[in-house]
């Protein structure tokens, strides 16, 4: 089972990235401006999610769970939206691969730009732990291991998520991509999403109308690579991740959403809760 290294919240954070990859954009050009209103979450909110694991005679098994917790804090004398991200293989699962995972971003309250990122994983005995702070009047990223150059408007992968979150998604057509830059591993990534219209699904929560997408992933310890995950969020004010699915080197995982409290908007995709 080692090669199925089920980081729960990388691949949610990842994953997410992948609706959350959209650094605005309209008729197929990117836009040059980083920050953007926003309108899609407050402080107080928090979603719950579950993730599913799928190979040989294994059918949709329950293996891990987490949440996104969003609150209103100070950094160095600045408003940030400290969001938290936790992840953990349930007992049930922890036979097979034990993980435990929290990836934190302080964005700015005004441009939802990262200024801060904490990852601590724990993955079956594998540890780390990075702590980078984005030099905004720079266009550097600072960690352990050196100082990085990065463009004008790079993200985090959980600042991508909740950036996205705010696009305008009726200018675009199917098809369209939406290029964006994201900072990890001390590396910068050029990275897009293939907007695929929208889509009513149903998960074992409810009903929901949904937007649907495809990023370009990164080959890797999980991921294949290219444009094989799909990801769907509500078709509402909100835009919350609502499933994401995706083959892995072993098998396939979803992860649906499970609960969500302290909306900023009312949850008009939710057609039907089950």
């Amino acid at each position: 089972m080692k090669a199925l290294k089920l980081s729960v919240l990388s691949l949610f954070a990842i994953a997410a990235l992948a609706n959350t990859k959209l650094p605005a954009v309209e008729k197929n050009e990117p836009v040059q401006k980083c920050g953007i209103n926003n309108t899609a979450f407050k402080a107080g909110e928090k979603v719950g999610f579950i993730v599913y694991y799928t190979a040989a005679k294994l059918i949709n098994v329950s293996a891990g769970a987490g949440s996104f917790t969003t609150t209103l804090e100070k950094l160095n004398g600045r408003s940030v939206y400290h969001v938290v991200g936790e992840g953990y293989t349930l007992p049930s699962y922890e036979w097979a691969y034990k993980a435990r995972d929290t990836y934190e971003t302080f964005m700015d309250a005004e441009s939802l730009l990262p200024l801060k990122f904490v990852r601590n994983v724990n993955e079956g005995g594998y540890k780390k732990y990075q702590n980078v702070n984005f030099n905004r009047s720079a266009n550097t990223a600072i960690s352990s291991e050196g100082v990085f150059k990065i463009p004008a408007c790079a993200h985090d992968v959980v600042s991508a998520v909740f950036y996205a979150r705010n696009i305008n998604f009726n200018g675009l057509k199917v098809n369209d991509r939406i290029p964006f830059n994201v900072f990890l591993d001390n590396e910068v990534h050029s990275m897009y999403v293939r907007y695929l219209g929208k889509e009513v699904i149903s998960t074992k929560y409810g009903k929901f109308n949904t937007i649907k997408f495809k990023p370009l992933t990164i080959k890797g310890t999980i991921f294949e690579g290219g444009e094989q995950m799909t990801v769907w969020v509500t078709d509402d004010a909100n835009h919350v991740p609502i499933r994401i699915e995706s083959p892995i080197i072993v098998g396939k995982v979803r992860i649906d959403m499970t609960s969500f409290e302290n909306l900023r908007n009312p949850m008009t995709a939710l057609i039907k809760k089950n």
